[in-house]
């Protein structure tokens, strides 16, 4: 007896649940401890026609239309399991018309009887002693809640890529726009050098390295609209029905990066929808060990019925036609061959993994501050430098050109003073647009639209 109640004590003896202890630096890289400030994303855009195709993106989405369906479906399945704490109660009404054969009739002669019944019965209803159901209620209840920041977190992953795409585009129209100036430029100087050439003021040499360089610059320029071409198709998609995509100008994008202040590491813990995700499914984990552990007490049942039942249908509701019957039941477990230990070591080892998986969840989210935080300022550092070298190449481009036009130099140093100006151009405008994404890489590392994760 004293080894039972020893038992049953330890079984009952689980640890509360406590949010783990993620090894975090108390500030980030740049040692920022201004107080996080919420923006939505629209606040955070001040681009009329990206934010239309955020818009559009939100209202059209299908990942976002299935995120919205799954909480739906979490929440019917939360509403399944709550409905065990209570008794299942069902009507009844039945008719029997039987006959028996003289050989098995007391009366010693065949007998057809009637039967009526109309009642009401309760199933197999478990009292709730040790908490199985609950701690399976609480389970259900935790993984409705990772469904909602589930949601949250697609809903930022969609406004996230819309935004992206966006930026990819205007990058790719920026450069197809120097491009095809360079493209012009080039055939400008293969009509001028193959005139030359035709009329012998001129050598084979300097046409065909004109012709080189438009080449050079028409396959930049295929290959550029190409992926236009693909990004709009993606962008396309992402806002889940056809729209007419715009040709946005990078320069006229702007993001209100003033009054973006990252706040302390520990505040992603609230911010990032992915992380309350996985710390809820962490508790629907530690939930399941406790209905794990219940399984090993005994369960009590009650089974029971009422009605009134006669051989005559007007006599179902006549004095003394009462029919009722009670059955409490109990189940001990007594052998079942490992089952019920190996569930509760199943349910402690899907709790572990789930620690680990929050842990990994926190520290890729201080990384990915970290990491917008370093292109963030790399970025504008070499914004910066790489504005400084492209005025040179351009000046170089014109010293060059003059320089030919006066006959000082020959016609490949004017060919490779534009090849060197293509080419800083082209950088030039991936730098800017990767700044430009840092921005928004920055925003959604540190929680993206926190302001519906913090309604959730």
């Amino acid at each position: 007896m004293m080894a039972a109640t020893l038992f049953v004590s330890a079984c009952q003896n689980i640890e509360q649940y406590q949010q783990p202890k993620v090894a975090l630096a108390e500030t980030y890289p740049d040692r920022s401890t201004q107080q996080y400030k919420a923006l939505s994303w629209s606040e955070y855009i001040k681009d009329p026609v990206l934010i239309e195709v955020v818009e559009s993106a939100l209202a059209h989405n299908h990942d976002l239309k299935i995120s919205a369906l799954r909480i739906l479906e979490a929440q019917a399945a939360y509403g399944i399991q709550r409905s065990e704490l209570f008794p299942t109660l069902g009507g009844n009404g039945q008719y029997e018309r039987s006959r028996v054969p003289a050989d098995l009739s007391p009366l010693g002669r065949a007998m057809t009887t009637d039967q009526y019944f109309i009642g009401l019965g309760m199933n197999q209803w478990e009292l709730d002693l040790w908490g199985r159901i609950r701690s399976l209620n609480d389970a259900a209840l935790q993984q409705f809640f990772a469904t909602q920041y589930n949601q949250t977190a697609v809903r930022n992953s969609i406004i996230q890529q819309a935004v992206l795409n966006y930026l990819t585009l205007s990058e790719l129209e920026k450069r197809i726009y120097y491009a095809q100036r360079s493209v012009v430029n080039y055939e400008n100087s293969v009509h001028i050098f193959k005139r030359r050439y035709e009329v012998g003021a001129g050598s084979k040499v300097e046409y065909m390295q004109a012709q080189t360089m438009l080449s050079n610059g028409q396959s930049l320029l295929v290959q550029l609209q190409k992926s236009r071409e693909l990004t709009a198709n993606y962008l396309i998609q992402l806002v889940g029905k056809p729209i007419s995509v715009p040709k946005p100008e990078l320069d006229k994008i702007a993001f209100k990066t003033g009054v973006l202040q990252t706040g302390v590491p520990s505040d992603l813990l609230l911010n990032r929808a992915d992380i309350r995700a996985q710390e809820a499914m962490l508790q629907a984990k530690h939930a399941n060990i406790y209905a794990a552990r219940a399984a090993f007490f005994p369960r009590i049942a009650l089974t029971g019925s009422y009605g009134t039942a006669s051989a005559d249908l007007d006599g179902l509701f006549k004095s003394g036609s009462a029919l009722w019957s009670f059955t409490p039941s109990i189940s001990v477990p007594i052998f079942t061959a490992g089952r019920l230990k190996n569930n509760l070591n199943l349910a402690e080892v899907r709790t572990d993994i789930a620690v680990a998986e929050y842990e990994k969840v926190v520290q890729k989210a201080f990384r990915e501050v970290s990491d917008a935080l370093a292109q963030r300022r790399g970025l504008s550092q070499q914004l910066n430098i790489q504005q400084q070298g492209l005025n040179a190449f351009r000046e170089t481009a014109r010293l060059a050109q003059l320089r030919y036009d006066h006959g000082s130099v020959g016609y490949l140093d004017v060919i490779d003073a534009q090849r060197n100006l293509l080419s800083a151009e082209q950088q030039w405008i991936e730098t800017q647009s990767a700044l430009m994404q840092s921005y928004v890489n920055l925003y959604f590392a540190l929680g993206g639209d926190t302001t519906v994760a913090q309604q959730s």
